[in-house]
């Protein structure tokens, strides 16, 4: 690999982070929403739990469609070791976002409100444990000989694979709670209080188990964690992650609305950027890096240019749909 292809490589390692950390943000609290309306108190409590995502949940969805598309052009070697070792959980994903979405449609106008209304809680949970159980497989790690995945199909399937799909949920979940804080008032909005608590704790729990479990899995980044000067440095995302910890706490306590949705947002970018320092340049530990599975140039150039112009669009389009439909949500829309 040339200078000049390592570097488009690297471009798109932090590009294809930012979309990830997006899709992550966005969809992590309409997911997280969807989970909580299996515990919604009656059918009006979880109509207006919906109602909160009816003009964002597509338009969060399509950072995930972008962030396919920019994995198969910039690290097709990704792309296909991914798709063949984590078939499974990925199929589970896709299958539990089409069904949550035509669940939210036909729940509009169906009688009977609450199977659909279940159907749109289950799909969602679906998705997020199938993300989680993704994420903890790559973690942990897959077998790749020539640029082929010659593993087993369950090895996706493990105890910190399943931890992780639990802290996942958890984090959803605390987003989704955070997010109906800031868009509800009342009742949704004193039971939302109580389970951003709940999920804030188990998430930090298995967080810890993560942090702990991680380096015992990868001698490079054990090697990296204690290393000096760098240690210094990673130590810091931990503490800072324990007091934006601690802020959430304190917001929910005093009954903020918008400060528990802000802190959250804060304790999953602190925990991308420990995941990315941690990993790379490791795209699929512990064999597939950012050298080993870049495309030519002239594709990087290419995508980048392309992408270059898209990705302003949708963060404007996002942005803009946000402050329109911004305020406290009822049966009925919006008020600002």
């Amino acid at each position: 690999m040339n200078e000049l292809q390592l570097f488009l490589g690297n471009i798109w390692f932090f590009l294809i982070g930012l979309m990830l950390a997006l899709y992550v943000l966005l969809d992590g609290f309409d997911l997280g929403v969807g989970v909580l309306s299996l515990f919604a108190g009656n059918e009006d409590h979880r109509g207006i739990m919906m109602a909160s995502l009816g003009s964002v949940w597509d338009a969060n969805e399509t950072w995930l469609v972008l962030l396919g598309g920019a994995l198969f052009g910039a690290f097709p070697l990704v792309y296909g070791v991914a798709l063949h070792a984590l078939y499974i959980p990925i199929m589970l994903m896709l299958f539990g976002l089409i069904f949550r979405g035509v669940a939210f449609e036909f729940h509009e106008y169906a009688h009977r409100k609450r199977l659909w209304g279940v159907a749109f809680g289950a799909g969602s949970t679906l998705a997020a444990v199938s993300q989680g159980l993704a994420l903890g497989a790559v973690i942990q790690g897959m077998e790749v000989n020539d640029g082929r995945f010659v593993g087993g199909v369950w090895d996706w399937l493990s105890p910190f694979s399943l931890v992780v799909g639990v802290g996942v949920l958890s984090g959803y979940t605390l987003l989704g709670a955070t997010y109906l804080i800031m868009k509800t008032e009342g009742d949704i909005q004193e039971r939302s209080y109580r389970r951003a608590r709940l999920a804030a704790w188990l998430m930090l729990a298995v967080a810890i188990v993560v942090t702990v479990t991680t380096p015992f899995l990868h001698a490079r980044v054990a090697a990296r964690w204690f290393s000096f000067p760098a240690f210094y440095y990673i130590t810091a995302l931990p503490v800072c992650a324990a007091v934006t910890f601690l802020m959430l706490l304190r917001s929910l306590r005093r009954r903020r609305e918008s400060a528990p949705f802000v802190w959250s947002l804060a304790i999953f970018v602190l925990s991308f950027a420990g995941l990315a320092i941690s990993l790379y340049p490791s795209l699929l530990p512990p064999s597939v890096t950012i050298e080993n599975a870049a495309a030519s140039p002239k594709t990087l150039v290419f995508m980048l240019t392309g992408i270059g112009m898209l990705l302003p669009v949708m963060l404007i389009y996002n942005g803009y749909q946000y402050l329109v439909f911004r305020g406290k949500v009822g049966q009925r829309g919006y008020g600002h």
